[in-house]
């Protein structure tokens, strides 16, 4: 025998070893994706070694069932970035991404004297990047002045959509661009994080300054301003795309360098005007994802398929992974490790890069609840890992009753990430493994 030391209510117990198992179960992911950094993970580092156990084994007995859904829902409103622009993914079809966002003062009660003495040099939109999915191929991008208010307290998803004034606000002959959030942006003298700088008409910043000295009262409080101007509606407009063309880009809006500036001249001084983006604004991402024709379609018509391959897909599907022989570990079991290794396959060179994260969640009557943990992505082994040993403890002592984890990129309504996983039937040579430790008592 031999004796294990546990604390329980602040004092030392004396636990014995009576029965150790390890058991093992395989499956395997596979994502199409690029990049080549290596991603230390700490999972299971605080967990018993299984070698230094007595009277361990290893068995494979879970089976697994694989499959992808679709999300019918999405809430996407106040996400982390919003997102811009569109391609088609090879293997997923295409994807076209928009924002919608309220705009605020700087200041109420804007005060540029006499309009007759002013001159509007230029109006530009800046975006503050936040990264990127894709290549950097042309986008042609047009702004729109809502003609429906937002509010912060409203729920948005991704399918909404809000009705729009008729007049694209983006200086003709300046909506194509071909983003690069590697370059350097200046303004003025100042060299500040790289930005989409959008240029637009000169009569939408003549408005504004007229409509102020006219009509004061539309800016006298934050309501009025933006019963007044409602917002803006973001989106590109890019012709059809080759396959493995176009991109989708992250901005950071909340940055307060993401904002509305009209620049004029006032008897010869240079002056500008900031209508603000901030966390005080409605705001939500509308994304059209089209899988028609592209295996991930058919795995989540018919999810019997995706016991060879299932996939996840921000603003469209998850991944599910039914382990129903989790149930099968005593109730009088203490889980000491609990580590899913899902490989993947991976060409170095490609441009859709892995998630470094994965989002693990089961749904709860319904509602969709994380599990406290995420699957690390490691550049070295091309896996993911996931540490469930907490969500397998509160299975066995049915706290939870669910065997189901739901995969998702983390970065759901904020990213065009995609997965690509290999069910418990795939051809491919390296499958993932459940590997448990526990001991009873």
């Amino acid at each position: 025998m031999k004796s294990l030391w546990l604390y329980k209510n602040g004092s030392r117990q004396n636990l014995t070893w009576r029965k150790v198992y390890l058991l093992s179960a395989t499956f395997l992911l596979v994502i199409l994706a690029t990049s080549c950094k290596k991603k230390e993970s700490s999972v299971g580092s605080n967990v018993l070694d299984p070698n230094e156990l007595l009277g361990s084994s290893q068995i494979d007995t879970f089976q697994l069932t694989t499959f992808t859904y679709e999300e019918d829902s999405l809430i996407s409103d106040n996400p982390a970035y919003s997102v811009l622009g569109s391609y088609n993914d090879p293997k997923f079809g295409t994807v076209n991404a928009n924002f919608y966002t309220q705009v605020r003062l700087a200041g109420l009660n804007p005060n540029f004297g006499d309009p007759l003495t002013i001159s509007v040099d230029s109006v530009m939109l800046g975006l503050e990047y936040a990264g990127y999915y894709g290549e950097f191929s042309p986008q042609t991008v047009e702004v729109y002045e809502l003609n429906e208010s937002l509010n912060i307290d409203s729920t948005y998803y991704s399918f909404t959509t809000k009705s729009v004034k008729s007049t694209n606000l983006v200086e003709p002959g300046y909506g194509s661009f071909t983003p690069n959030p590697d370059a350097i942006t200046v303004i003025g003298t100042d060299t500040v994080d790289t930005q989409l700088r959008i240029k637009l008409r000169k009569t939408f910043g003549e408005q504004i300054i007229n409509d102020a000295t006219n009509n004061p009262s539309n800016f006298s409080s934050v309501e009025n301003f933006l019963e007044y101007f409602k917002g803006i509606h973001v989106k590109v407009i890019n012709p059809p795309q080759f396959s493995g063309k176009g991109g989708v880009f992250y901005f950071n809006i909340n940055d307060p360098l993401s904002k509305i500036t009209i620049y004029y001249t006032q008897d010869g001084e240079q002056k500008k005007f900031d209508l603000l983006i901030n966390t005080e604004c409605a705001d939500f991402n509308h994304v059209y994802v089209n899988n028609f024709g592209k295996p991930v379609q058919q795995v989540i018509n018919d999810t019997v398929s995706g016991q060879q391959e299932f996939y996840s897909q921000a603003f469209k599907s998850r991944a599910i992974v039914k382990i129903p022989g989790m149930k099968s570990i005593p109730s009088n079991a203490i889980i000491h490790k609990a580590e899913l290794i899902l490989p993947i396959q991976y060409q170095t060179g490609a441009k859709y890069l892995p998630p470094d994260e994965l989002s693990v969640a089961v749904k709860i009557d319904g509602i969709l609840s994380g599990i406290g943990v995420l699957g690390l992505y490691d550049y070295a082994y091309k896996h993911y890992t996931i540490d469930i040993r907490n969500y397998l403890q509160a299975l066995v002592t049915n706290q939870v009753s669910t065997d189901e984890l739901i995969l998702s990129p983390r970065m759901f309504i904020t990213s065009a990430d995609r997965v690509i996983f290999n069910g418990p039937n795939t051809i491919n040579k390296k499958k993932p493994k459940l590997v448990v430790t526990y001991t009873t008592y």
